[in-house]
């Protein structure tokens, strides 16, 4: 069960968290709003109420968790989100990440491998706050052509290379955030379509994800 009361306590937890991701380097006020403003207990059991303002990940099942609230910061102030960006989202998961970027105003398209968890999103409490989160069951590996270009991509688990599907669906001039490597660490990246096709590419600090895997579960 998960509690679905937003208390004075649970406000001020949030607020302390915003300062915590503030003195860790975050500086875009409008993820620090988000982050703000955003119960993250509803994406939680009710067993994770005391602790869901930490700042670090928990397990949502599947061998999935609920991203540290600094790494979401992270990759989205990298983003550089506008209000009405077209997302591609790569890695569902609580839905937690595709929340504060649709409160920035950004429209999001999140794919989601895990049939359990694709199927547990369908009940997602926010649906109708946020209508401009589009649910898919799919391979992160494989975009969502169809819906293709966006303005910008991010993938929220460790990708072992980078998709080359994912680069055709990016506009000229929108970015892609993704962590890339095997292993314990991930360096995260942000990429860059040039006019030509190209890739600018600049690297950023080293953090821990779960691995992206291809093909659909379920």
């Amino acid at each position: 069960m998960t509690n679905f009361l937003d208390t004075y306590r649970h406000k001020g937890l949030r607020k302390q968290l915003t300062n915590t991701l503030k003195e860790k380097g975050i500086t875009d006020e409008n993820v620090l709003n988000a982050i703000n403003h955003i119960p993250r207990h509803f994406f939680l059991d009710s067993a994770f109420d005391e602790i869901a303002y930490e700042d670090r990940a928990f397990p949502i099942g599947d061998g999935q968790t609920i991203s540290q609230p600094y790494t979401v910061a992270y990759q989205t102030q990298l983003l550089k989100i506008k209000k009405n960006d077209k997302v591609l989202e790569i890695g569902t998961g609580s839905v937690y990440q595709a929340t504060v970027l649709a409160e920035m105003g950004a429209w999001v398209f999140t794919i989601e491998r895990q049939k359990n968890l694709f199927e547990k999103n369908k009940k997602f409490y926010f649906r109708n706050k946020y209508p401009n989160i589009k649910f898919f069951y799919g391979d992160g590996f494989e975009g969502l052509p169809t819906f293709a270009p966006f303005d910008k991509i991010i993938i929220t688990a460790a990708a072992p290379f980078i998709p080359p599907k994912l680069l055709v669906q990016l506009k000229v001039g929108g970015s892609m955030v993704i962590p890339v490597d095997e292993g314990d660490a991930q360096r995260m990246l942000r990429l860059t379509k040039q006019a030509d096709g190209s890739m600018e590419e600049e690297s950023f600090d080293l953090f821990s994800f779960v691995p992206m895997l291809k093909g659909k579960n379920g």
